[in-house]
C-alpha cells in the first residue's frame, strides 16, 4: 500500500489556508509578510526540484550520487546556520562543516548500519530522508547553540576576563557559555522526545503509517530516528563550539570582533 497520492490542483487549493495567518499578520500590521511571502515561493520551488532530483536519484541508486547529495545538504546547513547565528562565514565555516559531517556520520551510519540490520550504507532510500532529518535537527539546534555560545561571551566579558586574568584556560573560562549554549539547543528536542506521541505525531511515524505500514512498526521507526537526532544533535553542537574556538580567539583569548557579521 501506497500513500494517497495529492493531485496538483489539491495541493494549490491548500494554499488558501494561507489566507488565515495572512489575515492575523495583516491585521496586527506585523512586518514580516514579506519575507513569508518569499519564504513560501522558495519552499514551493525547493521541494519541487529536490522531487524532480529525488526520482532519478532514487531511479538510479548510484552510492556516489547519494554521498554527493548528502554533502550538498551539509553545506547548505553549515551556510544556514552561520547566516542564522549571525556568524562570519570566512572565519567559521571549516570548523563547523567538520562539526556537522562527524556529527551526521555517526547516528547515520549506526542507523543505517546497525538499527536497519545491515542495509546499505549509501542505498537512497535510507541515507537521503534519515540524513536530511537527522541535519534539519541539527541546523535548527547550531543555530541556537553556537549564537548563544558567542553572544554570552560577547555579553559576559567582564566575568570572562577575570577568570583569564586569574589563570583558567580559554575552556575553562568558556566552560558555562558552553554548559549554557548545549542546555539551550538540546531544549527543543528533548521537549520533543518527552511529549512524542501524546502531543504530535512527528515526521517519520507518519510518513511510515502513510505509507501503509503497521502503527507498531512506525514506532520503532520513530523511537530509533529521535535517538539518532539528539546524538547527532549533540555532537554537532559540542564539535562546532570547540573547533571553532581556534579561529574565534587570538592568541591571547580575546574573541575577534570579525568572527560576527
Amino acid at each position: 500500500m501506497n500513500a494517497e497520492p495529492i493531485h496538483f490542483w489539491n495541493l494549490s487549493a491548500g494554499y488558501g489556508l494561507l489566507v488565515l495567518p495572512f489575515a492575523i499578520l495583516l491585521w496586527t500590521k506585523t512586518p514580516v509578510l514579506g519575507k513569508i511571502t518569499v519564504s513560501i515561493v522558495r519552499m514551493t520551488i525547493q521541494l519541487l526540484f529536490v522531487g524532480l532530483y529525488l526520482q532519478v536519484v532514487f531511479k538510479l541508486n548510484n552510492p556516489w550520487l547519494n554521498g554527493l547529495w548528502v554533502l550538498v545538504m551539509i553545506v547548505v546547513a553549515d551556510v544556514s546556520i552561520l547566516h542564522g547565528a549571525g556568524l562570519s562565514f570566512r572565519q567559521l565555516a571549516l570548523p563547523l562543516l567538520i562539526a556537522l559531517l562527524v556529527g551526521l556520520t555517526i547516528p547515520l551510519v549506526y542507523f543505517v548500519g546497525v538499527i536497519l540490520h545491515g542495509s546499505d550504507l549509501l542505498e537512497a532510500r535510507f541515507v537521503i530522508p534519515i540524513g536530511g532529518m537527522i541535519l534539519g535537527n541539527c541546523l535548527r539546534a547550531n543555530i541556537i547553540g553556537v549564537r548563544k555560545y558567542y553572544q554570552s561571551i560577547r555579553q559576559g566579558q567582564k566575568a570572562f576576563f577575570q577568570q583569564l586574568a586569574e589563570g583558567a584556560t580559554l575552556a575553562e573560562a568558556t566552560r558555562p557559555c558552553l554548559r549554557l549554549a548545549l542546555q539551550e539547543a538540546l531544549a527543543p528536542t528533548i521537549a520533543m522526545m518527552a511529549t512524542v506521541g501524546l502531543v504530535s505525531l512527528p515526521g517519520m511515524m507518519t510518513g511510515v503509517i502513510l505509507g501503509g505500514s503497521d502503527p507498531s512498526v512506525a514506532v520503532m521507526y520513530q523511537i530509533a530516528i529521535m535517538i539518532a537526532i539528539f546524538t547527532g544533535t549533540s555532537i554537532t553542537i559540542l564539535l562546532a563550539i570547540v573547533l571553532s574556538r581556534k579561529a574565534a580567539f587570538d592568541s591571547y583569548g580575546l574573541l575577534k570582533r570579525r568572527i560576527f557579521r
